[in-house]
Parts: C-alpha cells; structure tokens; sequence
C-alpha cells in the first residue's frame, strides 16, 4: 500500500482485517473499515470513508471525500459476454455517495475503455451502473435502479427505485424517472417519466424550481414539451419551431442540442 502525502499518520484508520494491494494508493485521512479488499491499480482520494466488506477492483481512480456502505463491489469486469480480460478503468470524481450493495463495473475497450462518474452523485441502495456509463454530476439513483452498459445520465437527473435503463440511452438533465419504470428510448432534459413502458407526462417543474430557474424559463420549457408532444409535428419540425420561438435561455439550448443529438429517439408524450 501506498500512502500519499508526508504526515501518513492521518491515514491510519485501516482496520487490521482489511486487504490492500501493496500497489494501491491509499490518499490521507482515509478510513477503511473491516474486511474491505482494495486491489491492485485502485486509487482512494483524500477524506474517503468505506464501512465494512467493501471491494473496490482495480484499475479503479476514486476521488476524494467519497463514501462507501457495506457491500459495495466497485470497478468490477464488466458483465459483457465479449470482455476478455482487457485493461479498463474505472473513474470516480469527488463527493459521492455509493450505499449498500452498489455495484460499478469498468468498461470495455468496444465502448469507451472506462466508466466514469461525476461529482457529487448520490448511488442509492442495490443501484447498479454497467460498463461503459457516464454519469454526470449531482445525479440521485434510487435504490435499486439499473443502467445498463453504454448509458448517460446527465447532470442533477433523478431515477426512481428499481428502473430499468436500456443500454445506450441517454437521460438528459434535471429529468425525473418514476420508480419500476422501462426505459428503451431517450429522456429529454428536464422532462417526467414513468410507466412501463414509460412515457413523459409533463415538464419537472418542481426540480426546476428547487434548482432556481426563473418562472418566465419554466413557463418557456412547459411551451416546448407542448411543441414536442402536443403539435403534432415530426421532431425535425418541432426543433426548428422550439428555435425559432423560445430560443434564448440555455435550458432550451440544452433542451434543443439533446434532442438533436439522440440516436434512439426520445420517449413518448403522455398516454391517455
């Protein structure tokens, strides 16, 4: 084990029954409680905390000031059927939560070579992130809740326990997944969803109102969702429509890049 800094005393809150590779980087004021293995080519960051049995595989970079619960198994091979044993990392920034039973796996040199999570990141309870994942920053996954391999989860996003997201969707920001829900298509930015399958029934007001945004913004991204949803125009058009009428504030420049940009297409509108 490796211990970084000059005043390694601030370190040594490793229980005894804990298994560290002799390579890892163990960062200061790290505490590794009981039967916690690290191994080889894992790096902890400043002030992280794992409780009891936690594993974190290698090559895996943690940030600092993250929290690890009972149970977790982090940076493990990816479950990809194609995997041979390859060099993958995974990379997590700083101040994340990571609770019971979380499980992160590295990615594949077919996809990007790593998975990669943001700052600030709350992994709830039995969560599990696949290879390949992006997940942005201050994003919540309720307990139970899956991302299959090649997904993204864009900033300040919300997934409600035990969801189910397809593999190369992307969630798109400040969205709000309904718990049990199926998601095979893209979710546009600052939308709700539920269901399964699921649909988009309206615009997260309420997220946008904790985070701050101006009511003229609000009342601007509810006139979009009616452009996409509503018209009755084909995506083209209703881009080009949301342009040229509410253009101006960057949550439609979000708004409208994502929609541009989708692979899968986007959910649909709501079901009567």
């Amino acid at each position: 084990m490796k211990v970084t800094g000059t005043r390694s005393f601030r370190v040594r809150k490793i229980h005894a029954t804990a298994i560290i590779h002799p390579d890892a980087i163990i960062g200061q004021n790290v505490t590794i409680g009981p039967y916690c293995v690290i191994g080889e080519g894992v790096v902890i960051g400043d002030s992280s905390r794992l409780d009891s049995h936690v594993v974190i595989h290698g090559p895996t970079t943690v940030g600092q000031n993250c929290s690890f619960s009972s149970g977790a198994v982090i940076g493990g091979e990816p479950q990809d059927l194609r995997y041979e044993g390859e060099k993958t990392t995974l990379i997590i920034g700083n101040n994340n939560v990571f609770r019971e039973y979380v499980t992160i796996n590295r990615g594949t040199v077919k996809g990007k070579g790593e998975t990669r999570i943001g700052n600030d990141n709350y992994i709830m309870s039995y969560g599990h992130i696949a290879h390949d994942c992006v997940i942005g920053n201050n994003v919540i996954i309720t307990g139970g809740a899956a991302l299959a391999g090649h997904s993204t989860v864009d900033d300040y996003a919300i997934i409600g326990g035990l969801a189910g997201i397809h593999q190369f969707v992307k969630v798109g920001k400040m969205s709000m997944i309904g718990g049990m829900a199926k998601i095979s298509r893209d979710v546009p930015p600052y939308m709700l969803v539920d269901g399964n399958p699921a649909y988009v029934l309206g615009v997260n007001i309420v997220g946008m109102r904790r985070h701050g945004t101006p009511q003229e913004i609000r009342e601007a991204m509810k006139n979009a969702y009616r452009i996409l949803y509503d018209s009755g125009l084909t995506l083209a058009k209703a881009i080009g429509r949301i342009e040229s009428e509410l253009s101006g504030s960057s949550e439609i420049e979000v708004f409208v890049e994502f929609l541009k940009g989708t692979t899968r297409g986007i959910i649909g509108g709501r079901r009567f």
